[in-house]
């Protein structure tokens, strides 16, 4: 009874704010001539208002000393305005990356964000989907690299709020995403052109949480291979998508100088770094002895001189926030997937075969994309 009669002092406080702030919402849109929506989306920055507009109503609160709340807000547009975000970590690269872009345009535009950190098996993602998901308590959402079983993704439309993934495959949800099979196509080809030949892919492994993206992959590297009439050279390494998971498979891989590849292509960076600590240790030399290449320009990769096909996932972050926005605004906007370009990043982890050979000009000196 205690506990609800302070939650019930809390609700009630913020409801009585809230009123007063509406109120004050009302006097500035008085005194700028416009309509409370109107108001509420110059103050808090969503939606389209002219640029004269926003001026004259940000005008008009200051000559009143009016900051609004994000109750009042909420009450005046019908919006939480906040938005929700679920990924399976927070801890690693690319999840950071990706939610730091999120947070840049979210600050920018004066909405809050809620985070759910869905790790993969635990009771914690069992709860995330089950309930608190379920309450509603966000404008929209933005899933990273969840990829949901059938059942996640069907809880997540009967949400009932738009929703954007980074990353993933879906018809029923806007994604925000590289094209993987062409970039491991293109990681291949690199490979090829400096005459290697027997090209080893490492990653696709029953347990990596990113079976998509992973398989895609596989797949550019399986149709490089095959396009260049190299077929009986394919040679998958299974590898869970971390960087202890690089060091083992390329351990197992590399053991042993007889049929060891003389080049490896990695489903992403922190398996290519794990397979150049593996190498370095049992005394294959990089890139002498074995080239390797990754995706993503991890921010460990110029440390190891890592040749990768970069992606930016920063940007990722900033682009699904802004397409989240636009569905917010037009909610009859069909799904659609905006895919983003990825670069090539040529540093020492690769070298030619032969170098009489190679198709691709080698200067020690050169560094940076191509």
């Amino acid at each position: 009874m205690l506990i609800a009669s302070r939650t019930g002092v809390r609700i009630g406080r913020a409801a009585s704010e809230a009123v007063t702030d509406v109120s004050g919402i009302a006097e500035v849109a008085r005194l700028a001539g416009v309509s409370k929506s109107t108001a509420s989306r110059a103050l808090g920055g969503t939606g389209y208002v002219s640029e004269e507009t926003r001026q004259r109503v940000h005008q008009a609160a200051a000559s009143i000393g009016y900051v609004p709340s994000t109750s009042a807000v909420s009450l005046a547009t019908g919006r939480t305005q906040n938005i929700g975000v679920v990924m399976p970590y927070v801890n690693r690269w690319f999840f950071a990356e990706v939610l730091e872009g999120i947070q840049q345009v979210l600050l920018a535009q004066g909405l809050d964000l809620t985070l759910y950190d869905a790790k993969p098996g635990t009771e914690g993602r069992n709860r995330i989907f089950e309930d608190f998901l379920a309450r509603k308590r966000f404008d929209g959402l933005i899933a990273v690299g969840l990829e949901p079983d059938h059942q996640e993704l069907d809880r997540l439309v009967a949400i009932g709020r738009p929703i954007v993934s980074v990353v993933g495959s879906s018809n029923v949800t806007t994604v925000v995403e590289i094209d993987d099979d062409h970039v491991a196509r293109r990681a291949t080809e690199h490979l090829i052109a400096l005459g290697h030949r027997d090209i080893a892919f490492i990653g696709g492994g029953l347990s990596t949480h990113w079976a998509q993206v992973d398989r895609r992959r596989l797949d550019g590297y399986l149709n490089a291979m095959k396009t260049a009439g190299l077929s009986d050279h394919v040679r998958h390494i299974y590898s869970d998508v971390t960087l202890p998971g690089g060091y083992a498979s390329a351990v197992d891989a590399l053991g042993e100088a007889r049929g060891r590849p003389t080049a490896i292509v990695a489903t992403c960076d922190e398996v290519a770094i794990g397979a150049i600590i593996a190498a370095r240790r049992l005394g294959v030399q990089v890139p002498s002895d074995l080239s390797v290449i990754g995706i993503d320009d991890h921010e460990f990769a110029d440390m190891f001189a890592l040749t990768t096909l970069r992606q930016t996932p920063r940007e990722q972050g900033r682009v699904a926030v802004q397409l989240l926005l636009e569905h917010l605004d037009d909610p009859t906007q069909p799904p659609k997937t905006v895919r983003m370009t990825s670069q090539l990043v040529v540093r020492n982890s690769t070298a030619a075969l032969d170098p009489r050979a190679s198709a691709v000009a080698i200067d020690g000196r050169r560094r940076g994309g191509l």
